[in-house]
């Protein structure tokens, strides 16, 4: 039975819809059968990379630049397959495409341009995205990272933390103070001065790396700095990229515990008769299919707004917020319906919940997207 109870696929044109099913397909051929073994040792799975850049999926809604140019509704089914199988391939992209190829593209120069998107786009390249320190967290304005001019030169000092794809890219873009405010640097991580020490003993995220950055006196060139940004803007910008990807992302890992629930209930048979012909659970389900759908056609409007360039940040943060919630609200639930089995990485719930811990906290707290959809109502800064 199709848990798509509003037929929503049917506001997918052909193309996204055609967009959907490569990716659903390739989830299910090559992410399903290796997360749950990535996730309990630790290990990001190396071996998708190529075949996630021979679909198209890096830096997808690009034009040009050996990029797909897709729209921003094909982005967001692209989001949803991925974290469908873990929200640690979706990360994975999300990075690569919001957060490197993005800024290179809106802000970069033309020589920046040609020299880094054809290559991020192949995989030939794995990107980093430098914003977030130790003691800044939700005050990105709070940096200490820092960069000095030498000649014709920059010299970056600083750390960065809880850097996803830190310790296996080949360029990082730092955000650092400078005399002249805050600037975006594409930096190679074979520098002189750089490096990258992989976070262990996570509990979330298991199947995604996740890194320290460091920077001691790394000297990158004039020509390595995004010419067309200053200040916060720049960094915000690409997390509102990131956050739309996540709006439609975790949905796909809210259904992927419904679907896998709806089949346990109708297996499991308790007091002689299987689960799904309980109330309490029929409520329990089509409680989460309200949830689903109703953040399904939220994110489906958003693609919209986005295609027709129409899109606000605080429409991203409502529907980061109300989206992330709704996903780990419906894994926390799935766990609980399964019983013992819930603990057991056998069944998917468990895995996304934990995953979903991370997801509500990075690119803005569910508190942040709070108080910046206050902001949007109040016209008042709560910071």
């Amino acid at each position: 039975m199709s848990i798509d109870l509003f037929d929503i696929r049917s506001l997918l044109s052909d193309e996204e819809q055609l967009v959907s099913d490569n990716v659903s397909r390739f989830v299910d051929e090559n992410v399903k059968p290796v997360i749950q073994d990535c996730f309990e040792k630790h290990k990001f799975p190396h071996d998708l990379i190529q075949p996630i850049a021979e679909l198209g999926l890096l830096g997808s809604s690009i034009e040009g630049y050996e990029c797909a140019g897709m729209n921003a509704i094909s982005y967001g089914v692209i989001c949803k397959e991925l974290e469908k199988g873990d929200s640690g391939i979706r990360s994975f992209v999300s990075v690569q495409s919001s957060l490197v190829m993005y800024p290179i593209h809106a802000f970069g120069s033309e020589q920046q341009k040609e020299q880094w998107l054809p290559k991020l786009a192949k995989a030939e390249a794995i990107g980093c995205f430098g914003l977030t320190e130790s003691q800044g967290g939700s005050d990105p304005s709070n940096m200490k990272t820092h960069a000095k001019k030498d000649g014709d030169d920059w010299i970056i000092n600083g750390s960065k933390m809880w850097i996803t794809n830190g310790s296996i890219a080949d360029l990082a873009l730092i955000w650092a103070i400078t005399d002249d405010g805050i600037k975006g640097f594409l930096v190679e991580t074979n520098s002189p001065g750089f490096t990258a020490n992989e976070i262990e003993n996570k509990f979330s995220l298991r199947a995604s790396v996740t890194a320290e950055l460091f920077l001691d006196n790394v000297r990158v060139p004039n020509d390595n700095v995004l010419p067309g940004v200053k200040g916060l803007k720049g960094p915000l910008s690409c997390l509102t990229q990131a956050r739309y990807g996540i709006s439609w992302g975790v949905i796909g890992a809210a259904e992927a515990c419904l679907e896998q629930l709806i089949e346990y209930t109708q297996t499991r048979v308790l007091f002689d008769r299987t689960l799904d012909e309980n109330q309490a659970i029929q409520i329990r389900l089509a409680d989460m299919q309200r949830r689903i759908v109703t953040s399904s056609l939220l994110s489906y409007r958003l693609g919209q707004l986005k295609d027709e360039g129409k899109m606000d940040p605080t429409q991203v943060s409502l529907a980061k917020w109300n989206n992330v919630r709704m996903a780990l609200d419906v894994a926390r639930d799935a766990r609980d319906m399964l019983g013992g089995s819930g603990i057991s990485a056998e069944y998917v719930p468990i895995r996304h919940m934990l995953n979903l811990e991370s997801v509500i906290t990075y690119e803005g707290t569910e508190t942040i997207h709070q108080l910046t959809v206050g902001r949007g109502l109040t016209g008042k800064n709560a910071f």
